[in-house]
């Protein structure tokens, strides 16, 4: 057993502040010293740039519904080594879970991880009600103990006033409104940390009105847990798999390309905007924001390489924006762009979102990059449609969302497979996709 320094920074409700104190308060540590692990509760891509930038170690996901509950100790426990304290930030309400339920709510993550739970209340628009709503949310479930809440945009001093004369939870702190520092944000979510650094801002804030000494105590309430497991021998690099990485394309689980170093695969990063592709036996392409960079992927070299390669039978995995850029064009309000055309579909940007949830999906066809029969968790988050051929063929049948058409997914040419599945691997999945590089290479 070792003892891990941790809290969860949770919200009553989705906009309450939660993601910009979990984020403030990560940069007010870091500034004192102490070295952060963070990580996000839930299968978002955004928050995470936005802590790793912060705490200078790679925030890493927590999802109950894609890890199962050993995977998310897992992670948390190999994360947090050398780390001083863990800081994990919740997904939409505390209780918030799958359908209703318990399941992959940050409530649950809290039980996984015995982590006591800072509640975020945002007190705008009322005072002395904001203790019935913190003991409500504190008795719901008694094994999870919120231990502490911040309250959120203050109004004044008369307004903290007002809320102090009544103590339900100890208050870590007060925290005034602040307009000037908030995150700008479009379709899919906040903007990246790449783009907009108030979240890291937001540390002196939270500096001065939170009781960061109370904070680290509360953290240093929580009991011991397991010593990591040993860590796996990594399987020496025998391919070199490209993965997509630049402003258009940034949207990847840490896990999932660990997984992928440990099957033997060397990354390399490259940008499709502005590299040439790289000498790879495989590429990796994840979402991230094509239709924003439509005309620029248009205009690069790179998406004809990569044409090139999949007829030559390269291994491709592309999900969601990667399978856009396979596809052989982009329609957006701006304008009709063309891609790499390797997947035969078209893609096109609406004004509304497409799919939002998580995903159980199942191999039915056979591919290089997916075995035939396996399952895998993921999920989907997407504002474009995708028009396919008629003769179109598709790798994945779906147990659980929509896919890109009605519970169809994976779009399949030679050996490349484009879906809207944001995929968690599984270390057989990984192994899967280094295996089909190997014999790329071999061929």
């Amino acid at each position: 057993m070792r003892p891990i320094p941790r809290f969860i920074i949770a919200g009553t409700h989705s906009g309450c502040g939660k993601t910009t104190l979990a984020s403030g308060l990560m940069a007010a540590l870091t500034a004192r010293g102490f070295a952060v692990q963070p990580f996000k509760v839930g299968p978002d891509f955004i928050d995470p740039t936005h802590h790793s930038v912060i705490c200078g170690r790679i925030s890493r996901n927590l999802d109950p519904f894609m890890m199962g509950e050993e995977g998310v100790r897992e992670t948390f426990l190999s994360a947090t080594t050398g780390a001083d304290i863990a800081v994990v930030e919740g997904a939409m309400g505390l209780y918030d879970g799958l359908e209703g339920s318990d399941t992959a709510s940050t409530a649950h993550v809290a039980k996984i991880l015995d982590a006591p739970v800072i509640l975020v209340v945002d007190a705008g628009g009322a005072s002395r009600s904001v203790h019935a709503m913190v003991r409500g949310y504190a008795g719901f479930d008694p094994a999870v103990r919120v231990a502490g809440v911040i309250f959120n945009r203050i109004g004044s001093p008369r307004h903290r006033a007002m809320i102090e004369i009544t103590e339900s939870i100890p208050a870590c702190g007060w925290v005034f409104r602040r307009k000037d520092l908030a995150v700008r944000s479009r379709h899919l979510g906040l903007e990246m940390a790449s783009e907009d650094d108030a979240m890291a801002r937001f540390g002196a804030v939270v500096e001065e009105t939170c009781n960061i000494a109370g904070i680290v105590d509360l953290a240093r309430s929580a009991p011991p847990l397991p010593a990591p497991p040993e860590p796996l021998d990594r399987t020496e690099a025998h391919v070199r798999i490209g993965v997509a990485s630049d402003a258009a394309f940034c949207f990847y689980y840490a896990d999932n390309l660990d997984r992928l170093t440990q099957a033997g695969a060397e990354l390399v990063s490259f940008s499709p905007m502005a590299d040439r592709l790289p000498d790879v036996d495989a590429l990796y392409i994840g979402g991230g924001y094509p239709e924003l960079h439509a005309e620029v992927l248009a205009a690069s070299r790179c998406r004809e390489d990569v044409r090139r390669a999949v007829d030559d039978g390269m291994p491709v995995f592309a999900e969601c924006g990667g399978l856009m850029y396979l596809s052989e064009r982009i329609r957006t309000v701006d304008g009709d762009y063309p891609m790499t055309g390797a997947l035969p579909a078209s893609a096109v940007m609406t004004d509304r979102i497409q799919a939002l949830g998580y995903i159980e999906a199942r191999v039915a066809g056979a591919t290089a990059v997916l075995a035939p029969g396996s399952t895998f968790r993921g999920q989907e988050y997407h504002y474009s449609r995708l028009e396919p051929a008629p003769d179109a063929r598709f790798a994945l049948e779906l147990l659980r969302g929509r896919g890109i058409d009605d519970g169809r997914d994976g779009l399949v040419a030679q050996n490349a497979v484009g879906q809207y599945t944001h995929a968690y691997f599984t270390a057989g999945f990984a192994e899967r996709l280094v295996q089909a590089a190997g014999a790329y290479r071999r061929g």
